[in-house]
């Protein structure tokens, strides 16, 4: 009798598991094969991205830095573009990033749920457009491959921390 209701337990935690909510996605890698990985994963602790420092030259996403709450990521890429900076609003956050790529980022367009564009670098490439799958999701982080230019980007999604410290 034991063993039935310990089975019917186990059978019922596995069942409510497997229906539970995701919320997470991945889009990516958009770009070409080159450049050492980097992954902002550990960051999204910090809360969420808040500003956007986005390098160009003439041709290409030369490198990228992101904020999230208040700690800026670790710089990747090379320091020979424009640099760009960017501040979100209060609140406000990424809910889909498009753009173009050949063998490296050429182009990146982040919209906001405040109906902002924020779009850096040249029009040329194969074009890629990134949504979460959930609803109610935004960017959390992102991550790809970066040497002298931005190779690749990859960019994760996920609901909007509700425990943000450092915001």
């Amino acid at each position: 009798m034991l063993t039935m209701a310990l089975l019917a337990l186990l059978c019922a935690s596995a069942s409510a598991s497997a229906i539970q909510a995701r919320t997470s996605s991945y889009n990516g890698e958009y770009g070409g094969s080159g450049g050492q990985r980097f992954s902002h994963s550990g960051n999204q602790l910090d809360g969420p991205i808040t500003a956007l420092r986005i390098r160009v030259n003439t041709y290409f996403i030369v490198g990228l830095q992101v904020r999230y709450g208040k700690v800026w990521s670790d710089y990747v890429g090379s320091h020979l573009g424009d640099l760009e900076e960017i501040f979100l609003h209060p609140g406000e956050s990424v809910i889909q990033v498009s753009g173009k790529y050949k063998s490296y980022l050429r182009k990146l367009v982040f919209v906001t749920d405040k109906g902002r564009y924020l779009s850096f670098g040249k029009d040329t490439g194969t074009s890629f457009n990134a949504l979460p799958l959930h609803p109610n999701t935004v960017l959390r982080f992102i991550s790809g491959r970066a040497g002298l230019f931005i190779n690749a980007i990859g960019l994760h999604w996920d609901v909007y921390p509700s425990d943000c410290r450092s915001c």
